[in-house]
């Protein structure tokens, strides 16, 4: 099984440097197109990726009626969370972004304890404070420079935590890449409902647009994106320890803030960056902690005798 961990490794810088190019391909997209049609061409061109996938490794959908509402569950979370960042990053940096929405696993340890019962100590709790605290580092002169939107990655902080939550009761029950189909597709449905909605209805912000020229590959781009970078998350996990990829998880920040310099010349400021290494420094502890409480719940299931 050791000789599986350095793929997993591989895969997931793989992810951490794919998944921001998606967010640089949706942002060079908001000059001309309205974030909702953004997140629909997303969804939409990662279905029409992910089908031969699906089809090659023969996974089927299941047909049970227990597992309807979760994926439609997943799937408004997915698509409330992919909006949110987008018409965050028309505004300002991806870093910047990205590193608010960081929190996201902290409210989802907090939602954990809540929602499932889970253990969380009074460290664990005390260090997503301080990584909040952080958040606020990055929040405070974003909000001064670029309004109200600066507060948008933490909607999709709070929107991701609840899919992470969703997907976690669905894992036990689905594969993971029938899975992913299945909540690109209604994701898809719902945004573009949104999308035709706003023609309709001709709401300024949200009347879509036809695409013209380099437009095209934009959107296709943000929807390849993000279909390699979720495979290879997807099998990243299936052959290393989620303990061992999720600290790896944080060298995004670092991908997206140079793809934001070559591309935008965005990068973030030293009161950003004391912010960033306050979140990702509460991150890895709280890590650290999930990983001793796992060794010390292996140890009490150690038969004595042994």
């Amino acid at each position: 099984m050791n000789d599986r961990i350095l793929p997993g490794i591989l895969l997931m810088l793989g992810f951490c440097v794919t998944a921001p190019i998606l967010d640089v391909f949706a942002k060079l997209a908001t000059d001309t197109t309205p974030v909702m049609q953004i997140a629909s061409a997303r969804f939409i061109v990662q279905a029409a990726i992910m089908l031969p996938v699906l089809v090659l490794l023969r996974h089927a959908i299941p047909r049970d009626p227990s597992l309807r509402w979760p994926l439609v569950r997943r799937a408004l979370f997915l698509g409330i969370s992919t909006y949110c960042f987008v018409a965050a990053t028309n505004e300002m940096p991806i870093a910047d972004a990205l590193a608010i929405a960081f929190v996201e696993p902290f409210i989802l340890l907090i939602l954990g304890k809540f929602l499932f019962g889970d253990e969380v100590g009074m460290r664990r709790i005390i260090a997503s404070v301080v990584g909040f605290g952080g958040s606020l580092l990055v929040i405070q002169p974003s909000l001064v420079t670029f309004g109200l939107v600066a507060l948008y990655p933490l909607g999709t902080a709070l929107c991701f935590a609840l899919y992470m939550l969703e997907t976690r009761s669905l894992s036990r029950k689905m594969h993971p890449i029938p899975m992913q189909f299945a909540t690109s597709v209604l994701t898809a449905l719902f945004c573009s409902l949104f999308v035709g909605v706003a023609w309709i209805g001709q709401w300024d912000a949200h009347v879509p647009v036809m695409p013209e020229g380099v437009t095209w590959l934009w959107l296709f781009g943000v929807g390849a994106a993000s279909a390699l970078a979720h495979i290879m998350m997807t099998y990243a996990l299936r052959f290393a320890p989620s303990a061992t990829l999720a600290p790896l998880h944080y060298l995004e920040i670092i991908s997206a803030a140079i793809l934001g310099l070559l591309v935008f010349q965005d990068f973030p400021n030293t009161l950003t960056w004391a912010g960033i290494a306050i979140i990702v420094s509460s991150g890895l502890y709280i890590i650290h902690r999930e990983r001793l409480t796992e060794k010390g719940k292996v140890r009490l299931k150690v038969p004595a005798e042994l």
